[in-house]
């Protein structure tokens, strides 16, 4: 028997109880997949985190990611949210370690900042498609409850990936977003067709430049609402940039992102857009976090 270390950590917010909680278990060796996916299953958040020793030697920790119902490559919440633990389990310092994950070895910036952390994560390799087919657009704006002038044509509906690839909408005002009531069986239906199961819906804040609101559905994966989605704001920052849909000066775009107000996660990051030539070639997402709780669980 072993006792492992868990904790439900909240991502992307200092407040206990908003943005975007996972779970976390720091010394995850010696758990088989099938247990983790068990205690993810128990934990019941969108991801749980199990952080193990790492299988190359480039990387100084392994993390693996569960939703309740399987495995997934990357998570964003989950990993700001991991690497906040173990930073508060170890007291560490400012540092740079690399993460091995399904999506490939990434860095991870670890700021400590007084009895806190900050954590930025470099995410995976930049994709963005051309935009879907008309068909397949008429069948997500359906499964959404969104008439064609509810949406924002300006901005195509697109995949974009830093390693979880997800959708993109823009819709042309914060009130339909707020009002969305997702037909969340036939998204799922969806999935399949497009080899992708999250669909981020978002809106421009005309009054803010800097700050996007957004909603994230994932019933494939068994998240029928993300809270706040690393992985939907990083690809997002991406997509902006390959479309021209956002003003960009010099090599570096940064914006901020407010998600979960609706179901009352409300939690915020910071989307950091490296360009060269004025295409993005690297997608940092960075955030804060707080620790709700802990306990231990003995198998």
């Amino acid at each position: 028997m072993k006792k492992y270390r868990i904790y439900q950590v909240d991502a992307f917010t200092q407040t206990k109880l908003a943005g975007n909680p996972a779970g976390v278990i720091t010394n995850a060796d010696g758990l088989t997949a099938i247990q983790m996916q068990q205690i993810a299953r128990e934990l019941n958040n969108s991801e749980t985190a199990f952080i193990v020793r790492p299988t190359t030697s480039d990387a100084d920790i392994r993390i693996r990611f569960f939703t309740p119902t399987m495995e997934v490559p990357i998570c964003g919440h989950a990993t700001i949210g991991a690497n906040f633990a173990r930073a508060i389990e170890n007291n560490l310092d400012s540092q740079t370690i690399i993460q091995q994950t399904g999506a490939g070895n990434l860095p991870i910036d670890i700021l400590k900042k007084a009895d806190t952390y900050q954590i930025t994560m470099t995410q995976g390799k930049i994709r963005v498609d051309q935009p879907l087919s008309d068909n397949i657009q008429n069948k997500i704006l359906s499964a959404l409850g969104i008439t064609a002038q509810q949406r924002n044509s300006n901005y195509p509906m697109a995949i974009a990936s830093t390693g979880a690839p997800k959708v993109m909408i823009a819709l042309d005002n914060q009130e339909t977003l707020n009002n969305l009531e997702p037909d969340l069986e036939a998204l799922k239906a969806i999935t399949p067709e497009i080899n992708c199961n999250g669909y981020f819906v978002f809106t421009m804040n005309p009054s803010q430049k800097d700050l996007i609101h957004g909603r994230m559905f994932s019933p494939a994966n068994g998240i029928n609402e993300d809270p706040v989605t690393g992985n939907a704001n990083g690809p997002l920052g991406a997509y902006l940039v390959k479309y021209g849909l956002i003003e960009t000066q010099g090599n570096i775009l940064e914006f901020n992102v407010i998600q979960g107000e609706k179901i009352n996660r409300t939690g915020t990051m910071l989307v950091r857009v490296h360009l060269d030539n004025g295409q993005p070639v690297k997608i940092q997402i960075v955030g804060n976090a707080v620790i709700a709780f802990s306990t231990t669980l003995e198998m």
